[in-house]
């Protein structure tokens, strides 16, 4: 099945406004947003749709405190969108739905909603690197804009807290044609639906059922420099780093993880590996060495001349 990845998260919040200023300082757009929620989108035109958690137009919530109410994927066409249709018409409800799409319900119990993507491509540049012995930037071109706008580019992955991994897994894999990348022995999947060569669009951690609901989205950015502005950037807004800026192991990508009023984390995410079906899935146990390959701290800036970061602490602790 030609599913292209996520188009699209759905939130049903406590506090709109406290998000919608989150998102749009993170760095998207607000399309049609006002009081009750909105639209707010990427480059690409994916999105992150908020409403009140008490809005009768969103599915039903979670027998938890998840504020994620729906996962809409994007897929290539309508052939595609009757395949799924069908498929999961088998044995579940199926909603065609006045936009098009058809909603549905995953063996988890996540709403789910598919569609013919929204997703505009892109033709920008990206981060180029000049290393020895491997072409680069052209000459007297730097690397290091200031005005760089450094925004959120496409929507990456989202992350599931699920109750039973191997089940879930076994949905997207049989019954939506999603691949197993890699996998983290002792949390979950990596998953790659068909229409992409992201290493992942999807990754479940297991976790006892009264913490069902999502860990966090991400939305790729133009580099590890546009991380690296971004997240300094929501830094310096007062925002409250979660994890980062490092580096994974499964999947390569830069990451910058933030605490959020979406009830998840939010992330910054670039230069993730692609795969495609001649890729044989490693599985490593769960640990730190295993997740990252690297760890940075946000430090306040410093300039040589000046006592080393943090050195005023270090005295005041001796």
């Amino acid at each position: 099945m030609n599913i292209i990845g996520p188009d699209a998260l759905l939130f049903g919040v406590d506090d709109v406004a406290a998000c919608a200023q989150y998102l749009t300082d993170y760095g998207l757009k607000p399309v049609d947003a006002g009081p009750g929620g909105g639209r707010f989108e990427a480059l690409d035109g994916s999105a992150i749709i908020l409403a009140h958690k008490d809005s009768p137009l969103l599915p039903p919530a979670m027998p938890t405190s998840s504020m994620l109410r729906k996962t809409i994927y994007g897929v290539a066409d309508h052939a595609t969108l009757d395949a799924i249709a069908g498929e999961l018409g088998r044995d579940r409800e199926v909603r065609s739905l006045p936009d098009g799409s058809v909603e549905s319900v995953d063996d988890a119990g996540f709403v789910l909603g598919f569609q013919i993507t929204v997703r505009r491509q892109l033709d920008m540049p990206a981060e180029r690197v000049n290393a020895p012995g491997s072409p680069g930037r052209p000459v007297n071109h730097f690397a290091v804009d200031e005005a760089n706008p450094a925004l959120p580019r496409t929507l990456s992955h989202v992350v599931y807290f699920v109750p039973d991994a191997a089940q879930a897994e076994a949905f997207y894999v049989n019954r939506l044609g999603f691949a197993c990348t890699d996998r983290l022995i002792g949390a979950g999947p990596f998953l790659r639906p068909a229409g992409t060569l992201d290493h992942h669009t999807l990754f479940m951690i297991q976790t006892p059922p009264f913490m069902k609901g999502i860990e966090h989205f991400t939305f790729h950015m133009g580099g590890p420099t546009d991380v690296m502005h971004a997240g300094t950037r929501f830094v310096n807004k007062g925002y409250q780093s979660f994890w980062g800026p490092g580096r994974h192991k499964m999947g390569s990508n830069w990451f910058w993880y933030f605490n959020s009023p979406l009830g998840c984390h939010v992330e910054y995410d670039a230069d993730m590996d692609l795969h495609d079906d001649s890729w044989q899935a490693r599985e490593v146990p769960i640990s730190a060495d295993a997740s990252q390959l690297f760890l940075f701290e946000m430090r306040d800036k410093w300039a040589p001349g000046g006592p080393p970061p943090g050195a005023a602490g270090a005295a005041e602790r001796h």
